[in-house]
């Protein structure tokens, strides 16, 4: 069985098609499983926009990303194995993308088309892993994996919220979704006359779940009161698709625009499961498991392509294994794009399934995982996969096409595919694994970023405080920053338990009946704190009405940690959860 097929030369593209070359519009949504359309055969939701997408697409079936968002994310941009890319987590500095690994955005870039994205990334806050440092010329984006979090802004709670835009936060009117979907829509109106390719990435449906009750009160007498919302979000997102499919006929350019609709993973709220991750209630398909789930149902998604002018309107399904490590290949080649040097694929093109081809097809297989961990484990919630066959955790066997909801184990009646599988496994765990122990750097003191702002989302470490409920209840618990000094010279680095934006003393709290991630704050009797930068180390006593502690130092430039301490008199009690770093020559930033 071997682990690639050989990419098809762009020759099999017809020339004229290459010469006018595509756009490209890649939708991707967040936490939205397969069984989350109308057209999978979900009897309750409204979806009439993606139902007609559907219709008039070519549909893969067998389509499989990872468990979960930032791995899912890492594959589709840079058509390699998540695991090889430095991104297997979604938190704890494990999603960040390595700043060597050459992205989709790149590409289109370096063949002259136009880049934008919208909505979220989630592989990295800071230079050198932002959206515009990674290939996008145009980009706004919502903090960490989704709003609400550790290094999203401050009480952000999906109406009226305020972004980053090429790393700058501006402040917007309207519902996040609708947000993502007009300033896409600028950007494709002002690029119309020349080749663009825009990444639409929608953070809803992901928790929490949030939407006006025009779009949820449909569903609230049929499912129960988070389904109902997260059902609506969906439903908001459709109408989107509306708005933006328009928008591309208005225009002119739905002929000759690639339009890819995509999600993560499996649901996040469409269905629960019981300890076995069969679905005891809600809809999925069919398929065992759910969001983060090493079963079909936690990473096999819905794909769609429509392109009139490449006459992928057909309404086809494709079922052959395919997966989103594939996708960049197969746009390369649909677009006739020239590849940049030294970037290598895991994935393969797609074309010639896309083109009805019907090359004989060597048997394939395609490894996906859920390791959440700060350091991979092997054969954890892994599932290796060929046509016929799932391999779960290395010991577990379905024959999915006869067994698609994976109920009955026949790893005793077939060990020698099971055999042939751990070998596989064994193989791509080589590939992937040989960069496990390195850590991807947050670089300081650059003039792309000249005031670094650090959270506790990227601490390496078992915990981390990443949401802002988190930040509000006083979660004790600490990590370290991998960072890079970019040059020698004296920092200020300010410790802070609140952001900036919310102006409070250390100690206080927040007034509010109730701790969530929108409301209220504990107070914290915070008497000291500490900075612990490579061989360097500083304590400070914190006063009643301090907002922030700033220790002032010379360091040497290069890679080392970045440790903090807020202590009581007791003790240890947790680390500064933001943390600023300026060259003192720009202290003007901290006023």
């Amino acid at each position: 069985m071997s682990q690639n097929i050989t990419t098809h030369k762009l020759e099999s593209i017809n020339s004229q098609q290459v010469s006018e070359k595509p756009n490209v519009l890649f939708i991707i949504t967040d936490d939205q499983g397969y069984g989350d359309l109308g057209c999978h055969d979900n009897t309750i939701i409204n979806t009439p926009n993606l139902d007609k997408l559907h219709s008039q697409s070519i549909r893969f079936t067998n389509f499989h990303v990872g468990p979960t968002c930032a791995p899912t994310r890492a594959g589709i941009m840079t058509g390699r194995y998540c695991n090889s890319t430095g991104v297997w987590h979604t938190v704890g500095g494990r999603s960040l993308l390595r700043d060597s690994e050459i992205t989709m955005a790149d590409i289109f870039l370096e063949n002259d088309y136009r880049t934008g994205m919208f909505g979220k990334w989630h592989l990295g806050d800071n230079y050198p892993f932002r959206p515009h440092d990674r290939g996008f010329e145009k980009a706004l984006y919502h903090g960490g994996g989704g709003i609400s979090q550790t290094p999203d802004y401050w009480q952000n709670d999906y109406f009226d919220d305020t972004f980053f835009r090429n790393g700058v936060t501006e402040s917007f009117k309207g519902y996040c979704t609708d947000v993502w979907f007009d300033e896409a829509l600028k950007f494709i109106e002002e690029e119309s006359d020349r080749p663009f390719f825009c990444y639409l990435s929608t953070n809803a449906p992901h928790s929490p779940f949030r939407v006006l009750p025009t779009y949820s009160d449909q569903y609230s007498e049929k499912v129960p009161g988070f389904r109902s919302r997260f059902y609506g979000m969906i439903t908001n997102i459709d109408e989107n698709i509306s708005r933006l499919r328009t928008k591309l006929c208005d225009l002119g350019i739905e002929e000759n625009t690639i339009l890819i609709f995509m999600t993560d993973n499996g649901t996040a709220a469409g269905c629960s499961v019981d300890e076995q991750n069969y679905v005891t209630n809600g809809f999925n398909a069919g398929m065992r498991g759910k969001k983060g789930s090493e079963y079909d149902g936690g990473h096999r998604v819905p794909l769609f392509m429509h392109w009139p002018k490449g006459n992928l309107v057909k309404g086809r399904e494709i079922e052959e294994l395919s997966a989103n490590i594939d996708l960049l290949p197969t746009l390369i080649e649909l677009c006739g794009l020239k590849k940049v040097e030294d970037s290598k694929f895991h994935g393969i093109s797609l074309v010639p399934f896309i083109r009805e081809e019907n090359q004989p097809l060597h048997e394939r297989v395609v490894v996906t995982d859920s390791q959440r961990v700060e350091h991979p484990i092997k054969w954890k919630q892994s599932a290796t996969m060929t046509q016929q066959w799932r391999l779960i955790n290395g010991n577990e066997l379905y024959d999915i096409q006869l067994d698609p909801e994976q109920r009955h184990d026949v790893s005793l009646q077939n060990q020698d595919v099971v055999q042939t599988l751990r070998q596989h496994y064994e193989n791509w765990w080589e590939i992937v694994s040989t960069r496990f122990d390195e850590e991807c750097p947050i670089i300081i003191g650059s003039t792309k970023e000249k005031c670094t702002v650090l959270t506790s989302h990227d601490w390496h470490g078992e915990r981390q405080a990443w949401n802002q409920g988190q930040v509000r209840n006083g979660l004790e618990c600490n990590g370290y920053w991998s960072i890079n000094i970019e040059h020698d010279g004296e920092y200020i680095f300010e410790l802070r338990r609140w952001p900036k934006e919310e102006d409070r003393p250390i100690r206080a709290g927040i007034p509010g009946e109730t701790i969530d991630l929108f409301s209220g704050g504990k107070e914290l009797n915070i008497t000291t704190a500490r900075l612990v930068i490579g061989t360097h180390e500083q304590i400070a006593k914190v006063s009643p009405v301090a907002n922030s502690v700033n220790f002032r130092l010379f360091v040497r430039s290069g890679p080392t940690r970045l440790k903090t301490y807020f202590n009581n008199k007791e003790g240890a009690l947790l680390g500064a959860y933001y943390v600023y770093v300026t060259k003192t020559e720009d202290t003007n930033l901290l006023d």
